[in-house]
């Protein structure tokens, strides 16, 4: 038997999950009853004391008291102090299972020793920072380009955000074409020109506050799955110059909320190809986390360009990147001089020693251990025991993952979208309103998760781990309204 080399053991039939999600979104909501959420108040007011004061006085000087989206919580951020493994704790000394996993890169588990050590023996000898070059520069994009099947030649930024401003740039310097098409609903950072079409398909410029017209006035957005839509822009923006890029998170957008078909990206790449256009994939949480030659692997599909974010350093800070063909990546060649040739981009912390050597080390572990497959299993033991959970009780929520992503909707407002724009905007602030109690309820029975409805697992979850969070799931599961 050969050894499992990617986190997704089976791959989902994407037509009875949305048929699951468009019963869940076209029935009313089933929030937790109001006695238990008067509970759950309780637990936040009684046990997250510290937490409650210190994140109040940081909205004195932090806008809405937080630094993060991640740390967004209802009824009022959590202060952690420690992470490590499986396992969070928090400044009132209450112990959460983790399954944000820092938004997804810590596939080895949270403040993992081996690469801990390695980064302060760095630290030790020459600092986070020299602004030179260090030889842990290398092995990283080297053992990036042994594993991501598309990665030629790898260049090192600060943050997904800005790998993808790179990636954009890249593009239409290589291709001398504008146009970009994304996925509605994607999340490909908040560059000017990405925030279009954001979370909730057909929305556009609709979360463009700040940011003019003509900054995002070549990007464009098709529904979901819709392949033939997207034909017919690459097809319209042939006669008004063409398009440079199209980008996809390949596992769907907002990290698989909205699955793809299995043929979904061979599909893009061959029109990509048919119209000379540039395809890039976003892999700042599938990179490693699918598997240590990413979705791309898993796929078997080469895009041009690759969008690395905190997956490339193991959760360490000042991580993201762009990898992808010779020719494309040569754009961003180093050098002073205005020859009008190169795609202009800097960052002074970009490739510091620190996240260089904690990246490494990180990629050479999640090799090592089969990291990326152990999270998946664990993953697949929490998605059919909250599959089994739902079913014992009846409820229209819809639980599924990919691998190590797992996803569980219980209100569908990630899932609303503008082809019925009345039932949306009618529906959006209660639906949104149930997810964040969701949430809150989860943490009150020592569950951390990303918005109440993703989880990530990590190499650290044993099945004793993820059959105590079952057992917790149960006790919110089974307090819904109409049980």
């Amino acid at each position: 038997m050969t050894k499992q080399e990617y986190a997704i053991s089976e791959y989902h039939d994407v037509e009875p999950i949305y048929a699951q999600l468009k019963a869940l979104t076209g029935q009313p909501i089933r929030p937790i009853k109001r006695e238990k959420m008067v509970e759950i108040q309780r637990y936040f007011d009684e046990k997250c004391a510290k937490s409650k004061k210190i994140t109040d006085e940081a909205k004195k000087y932090i806008p809405g008291g937080v630094q993060h989206n991640l740390a967004f919580n209802y009824p009022f951020p959590i202060a952690i102090e420690k992470a490590e493994g499986a396992y969070m704790w928090d400044v009132d000394g209450n112990k959460y299972i983790d399954f944000l996993q820092a938004g997804g890169p810590t596939v080895l588990g949270s403040n993992y020793p081996l690469v801990r050590e390695k980064v302060v023996e760095v630290l030790n000898s020459c600092g986070p920072v020299t602004g030179l070059f260090h030889k842990y520069e290398l092995k990283l994009a080297k053992i990036i380009n042994k594993y991501m099947p598309a990665v030629e030649m790898f260049r090192m930024l600060g943050s997904g955000t800005e790998s993808v401003m790179a990636a954009i740039r890249a593009a239409r310097t290589f291709t001398k074409k504008k146009k970009i098409i994304k996925v509605g609903g994607a999340y490909h950072g908040w560059s000017d020109q990405m925030v279009y079409g954001l979370h909730i398909p057909g929305t556009g410029r609709m979360e463009a506050t700040g940011i003019p017209k003509g900054a995002n006035k070549h990007t464009q957005e098709f529904f979901p799955n819709n392949l033939a839509a997207l034909r017919r822009k690459l097809i319209a923006n042939r006669l008004r110059g063409g398009t440079a890029a199209v980008i996809v998170e390949p596992i769907g957008p907002e990290s698989g909320t909205r699955p793809v078909p299995f043929d979904f990206n061979k599909k893009v790449r061959e029109l990509c190809d048919e119209f000379g256009v540039l395809l890039i994939f976003d892999e700042v949480v599938s990179g490693f986390r699918v598997g240590m030659g990413g979705a791309q692997g898993y796929f078997d599909v080469k895009p041009d360009l690759t969008i690395f974010g905190k997956c490339v350093t193991g959760g360490y800070p000042m991580a993201g990147g762009v990898g992808g063909r010779k020719e494309v990546i040569d754009t961003f060649a180093p050098g002073i001089g205005g020859t009008g040739e190169r795609a202009y981009i800097g960052g002074t912390l970009s490739a510091n020693p620190l996240s260089c050597v904690a990246g490494y080390y990180a990629i050479e572990e999640m090799a090592r251990t089969n990291a990326p497959v152990i999270a998946g299993k664990a993953g697949d033991r929490l998605a059919e025991g909250l599959k089994a959970i739902i079913k014992k009780y009846d409820l229209p929520f819809v639980a599924y993952n990919q691998g190590s992503i797992v996803h569980l909707e219980t209100s569908g407002v990630m899932l609303l979208d503008l082809k019925n724009p009345l039932k949306t905007m009618k529906e959006i602030k209660s639906r949104k309103h149930m997810i964040e109690e969701m949430g809150a309820a989860y943490m009150s029975q020592g569950m951390i998760t990303l918005a109440g409805s993703r989880m990530y697992t990590s190499m650290a979850d044993t099945d004793e781990v993820i059959d105590t969070a079952l057992d917790r799931f149960e006790i919110i599961l089974s307090s819904v309204e109409g049980l």
